[in-house]
Parts: structure tokens; C-alpha cells; sequence
């Protein structure tokens, strides 16, 4: 028996749009929106409960179309579900206030973290979840498919096809996952020329484009002054390189945004060559375009880079060494923050990073009491990827087992000072994110990296080799012997130490050739911003808040 159904529309998606555009006809020329009419048609082409992904990253923010968004009405656009990826500026946040948006997913909220903890206690906002970015990134593309997307670009060209130059970052990613379910695509751009330098988005993804006021933000995140680098950072950093980099070597890396690693970017000319070891690590990176790694790049240490997006003052230097960094025809870098995250979660020998907190086992966080600040890219990289399969030295180096089948393990170090800033202490007996996880209701505590991804924790005490035990009560002895005068660390039994250090799962510098005194500012390749500056030839143009000439 046939059965015979009723007939139904399989493109209900793209009638709906179709309606939509169709109601702001009135309003926009072709595919451009006139400037000042930016909050008339968002309230046409936004329907209440939408998915709206607001672009907002590391480092450029669609801040045009952020600020409309919070002065549309209301009464007209109301209930909807953010998707952003980092919620940084005050209106992330004030929509929510004003009762236009109620649901938010996100991966990080560094500059918002206190607000957006106060406001999901006061009911304010309901959180869905804390994301990695590649995992906030493929749900665009399963459950949390967008309606609208509100991106931004350097420039566009009169039929819509996008240029967004160093800092192209999740820009198609967010554009592909709504232009092809039949979202609507609204992108802010800097200016509107007749001929772009290329084009990284094709207009045919892009519904509408909008000269925005003025131009999008831009922060230099990953700008680090080397002025600001401790002795106890470059103590640190002279481990790392002796007793994990070249210990294990390691080739293929990612650094975190903190002094500790700027410090081991600016050894590698001096303390690295002393040790002989150009050539045998730090080789191939993904890594924004650091200014610390200057000096390296230029003593040819450095073989290649893939960036998650540009930095600010790093344009001409980057358009100059091609060899290193990947460019387009026209000279300027082209970033992807999500190959790279694939790339550092996959592709890579070491993840290294800091945290707020860790716990006795090696479980981190930088989600603390009050303070809903997400994560970001770190848990992507910084665990061990069961899907790996390709073999390297460094990751071969972490087999810990004779059996036919065993397998390598990415390295993933934490470092840290034992202290933070007002005396608190890193090393705590329960991480803090188990009471978040109850103050935003979430079903899992939002911890950053896993115990059992973390191979290496580093601290101005010593390393601990974590990989080298599977016991929880021998994890717990490793770590408290570098822990300091912390509580944890008064745990510390010396005769247990000694034998730590015995079996190589403990060392302290004295066991790694390192002498304390001579771990000083001397050492760096470049102490200043305008060292920098010199390493690059002048190509390296600093924000102002940079220089100190």
C-alpha cells in the first residue's frame, strides 16, 4: 500500500528570508544599507527568539552593528538567543538589560566576567553554555544554526564580496554557517571601494553590507611589553626550555599571551643558543603574530607561523617575511581562527599556557567565584586529541608504556607563579568553578584544562612531569613539591621530594644545569618595546600606549 502524504514545503528557510529581505527593500540600495538607517532595518530583518551570532573575538569587534543592536526597539525585537564567541564590549551585555536578548552561548567574557556573573544571578540572562571556540564554532553548524549573522570587514567592493585583511579571523566560519541554512548576513565594513586587494568572503554568502561610523575596534591582545618581564618569569621560561623543549623535542607549539612565554619567545636567541639548540625545537608555531617573536624570526629560529588573527603594528612587518607567515597575493596576512585552532589542537607537539587556579591534581581554571570569564581556545589545545595519529618526536617522548598498541601524548604545560597578584594562591584544595557551576546553573563545571590532559606544571619552584604517573596520591605529592608556600605546598615532605627528584618526576633548576642567579633581565633578546622595534627594521609600528620613546 502506498501512503499518500500531505504535501509539505521542504524550503520554508529560504521563503521565510526571501519575506524578510523583502520588507527592507524600502530601505537599502542593492546590497548596501545606508549608515544611518542600520537600526531601521535590523528591526525588520530580526524577528523575536532569533539566533543572532554577534562577531566579537580577540581582537576585532563588529562594534558598529553591536551599538545598533542595543538601540533597536524592544517592543519589535525581543528574546533573543547571542551566540558570541567573546563578550567583551558593554552592549554585549546591555541588550540583555533592555530585554532584547535572553539567552547567551559563549567562550569568553574576560572584560564582562563580573557583570555577566552578577546578571545571571539576578535573572537578568540565561546562560546556555561555556564554550571552546571550535566547539561553539561547529554547533553553528548542528543545533545552534543562526537566523542572522552580524559580522565585520575591512572593506567590501558595491556587490558585496568581502576583504578583511590580517584579521580575517571567524569571519567565514559565522558567515558559511548562516548564508548556506538561509540565514540572513549583515556585515559592517570600514569603507566601500570599487576594487578590493582580495576577496576573502564572496558576496554571493553576503546579503547586505554597511559602512560603519567609524572604524571597528581592534585591541592589541597579544602585545607584550618586555619591560614588564620578571626574573621569576625568565627563571621559568629557562625551564621550560631546557627541561621540557629540549628535553622532549619539541618543534610545533602554541603559546599562551602571558609574560612567562613572552619570556621564552625572547630566550630562545640567547639562553636557546647557548644550549645549541636552533634547529632542534620551536621551529613551526601557531601563534598570532607575537611582537616577542621578533628577535627569534630574525635569527632564523623560526620557520613558519599560521595565525588565529593579525596584531596591531605587526602588518608591514609580517607582509615582509612572507617566508614565515601565510599572506595573500596582496602582501597582508591571512588568519583563520578556526584552522588554527584545529591546527593547535591537532596538529601540534606542545600547548603551553597559564591559569587562575589549579587544584591538586592538575585540574585548572580561570573561571573563579564571581567571575563567568569562559575559556576561550585553551581547553581546544590544551588536552590530548584522541583522533591524533601522526607521530613526532616530542609526542612519541610522552609513551609511558611498552604495550603493542600504546600510543604518544601531546604535551600540555601550565605555568605559573605560585602566588597571584594580593597574595592569593594559585594552588587551591577545590577549584571555584564547581560553585560557578551552580551560581549560572550549568550542568558541568566549567573546567578549563582536565588533570589528565596536563603533562607538565611549571612554577618558579621547579617542574613537575606529571605524564610520568597515573596515580592520583603521587600527582598530588608532584605537585605540592613545586607549590611553594602555599597551602598545598606546606604538604610538602622534603625526604619525599629528594625522591622525587631521584625518579625524574620532580625537577628543580639546580637538576636541570639552571643557575637562580643568572636568571635576569640580561638574558632577554630584547628588553624594551623599541628593541623590538630595532630587531624588525623599523617594520614594527607599536599603539602608541606601546612606546616609551
Amino acid at each position: 500500500m502506498v501512503l499518500i502524504q500531505q504535501q509539505r514545503s521542504w524550503s520554508t528557510r529560504l521563503e521565510g528570508k526571501k519575506k524578510r529581505l523583502a520588507e527592507v527593500e524600502h530601505l537599502v540600495k542593492g546590497v548596501t544599507i545606508p549608515t544611518e538607517k542600520i537600526v531601521d532595518v535590523l528591526e525588520l530583518l530580526i524577528k523575536p527568539g532569533d539566533r543572532v551570532v554577534l562577531e566579537g573575538n580577540n581582537q576585532k569587534q563588529a562594534s558598529f552593528l553591536s551599538q545598533a543592536l542595543v538601540k533597536v526597539d524592544p517592543e519589535r525585537v525581543h528574546d533573543l538567543h547571542m551566540i558570541m564567541s567573546s563578550v567583551s564590549r558593554p552592549e554585549h551585555l546591555d541588550i540583555f538589560e533592555e530585554g532584547i536578548a535572553k539567552k547567551i552561548d559563549l567562550s569568553f567574557a574576560g572584560p564582562q566576567s563580573l557583570r555577566i556573573a552578577q546578571m545571571i544571578e539576578d535573572g537578568r540572562l540565561i546562560l546556555g553554555d561555556l564554550h571552546t571556540y571550535v566547539e561553539l564554532y561547529g554547533r553553528l553548524f548542528i543545533d545552534l544554526i543562526p537566523n542572522v549573522a552580524l559580522v565585520a570587514a575591512d572593506k567590501a567592493d558595491r556587490f558585496g564580496n568581502l576583504y578583511t585583511g590580517p584579521n580575517t579571523e571567524e569571519t567565514p566560519t559565522i558567515v558559511e554557517a548562516a548564508a548556506f541554512r538561509d540565514g540572513i548576513v549583515i556585515a559592517q565594513v570600514n569603507e566601500i571601494v570599487d576594487e578590493l586587494p582580495r576577496v576573502d568572503i564572496p558576496g554571493s554568502w553576503v546579503d547586505f553590507i554597511v559602512e560603519a561610523d567609524e572604524p571597528y575596534e581592534l585591541e592589541p591582545l597579544f602585545t607584550r611589553d618586555p619591560r614588564h618581564i620578571t626574573d621569576i618569569q625568565i627563571l621559568q621560561a629557562m625551564m621550560c626550555i631546557r627541561g621540557i623543549y629540549e628535553k622532549h623535542g619539541v618543534q610545533s607549539l602554541n603559546h599562551g599571551i602571558g609574560f612567562n612565554t613572552a619570556a621564552i619567545e625572547l630566550l630562545l636567541p640567547s639562553y636557546g643558543e647557548q644550549l645549541g639548540l636552533k634547529g632542534k625545537i620551536c621551529k613551526n608555531w601557531v601563534l598570532n603574530p607575537h611582537p616577542t617573536l621578533i628577535p627569534a624570526i630574525e635569527t632564523g629560529w623560526v620557520e613558519s607561523v599560521h595565525c588565529f588573527g593579525g596584531e596591531l603594528g605587526m602588518e608591514k612587518y609580517v607582509q615582509a617575511r612572507r617566508d614565515i607567515f601565510f599572506t595573500g597575493k596582496d602582501g597582508s596576512l591571512r588568519s583563520n581562527r578556526t584552522l588554527a585552532q584545529l591546527a593547535g589542537q591537532y596538529a601540534v607537539d606542545l600547548f603551553i599556557g597559564s591559569t587562575l587556579q589549579m587544584d591538586a591534581y592538575g585540574n585548572s581554571s580561570t573561571v573563579t567565584k564571581g567571575r563567568v570569564a569562559g575559556y576561550g581556545g585553551a581547553p581546544n589545545m590544551g588536552h590530548d586529541p584522541g583522533g591524533r595519529r601522526h607521530s613526532t618526536e616530542a609526542w612519541y617522548n610522552m609513551m609511558t608504556s611498552q604495550d603493542e598498541l600504546a600510543r604518544g601524548k601531546k604535551l600540555v604545560v601550565q605555568v605559573a607563579e605560585t602566588f597571584q597578584d594580593a597574595n592569593t594562591p594559585v594552588f587551591v584544595e577545590r577549584l571555584d568553578a564547581i560553585d560557578v557551576k551552580k551560581q549560572a546553573n550549568l550542568a558541568v563545571a566549567p573546567v578549563m584544562i582536565y588533570a589528565e590532559d596536563v603533562t607538565h606544571v611549571v612554577t618558579e619552584e621547579g617542574i613537575a612531569y606529571l605524564y610520568k604517573t597515573d596515580s592520583p596520591a603521587e600527582r598530588r605529592e608532584m605537585i605540592a613539591s613545586i607549590a611553594g608556600v602555599t597551602p598545598l605546598g606546606m604538604e610538602n615532605d622534603v625526604k619525599r621530594t629528594k625522591l622525587l627528584r631521584e625518579r625524574g618526576l620532580v625537577a628543580m633548576p639546580e637538576d636541570l644545569n639552571i643557575l637562580r642567579g643568572e636568571a635576569n633581565r640580561s638574558l632577554l633578546a630584547a628588553k624594551n618595546i623599541d628593541e623590538l622595534v630595532q630587531w624588525s627594521g623599523g617594520l614594527y609600528e607599536p599603539p602608541s600606549k606601546f612606546k616609551s620613546w
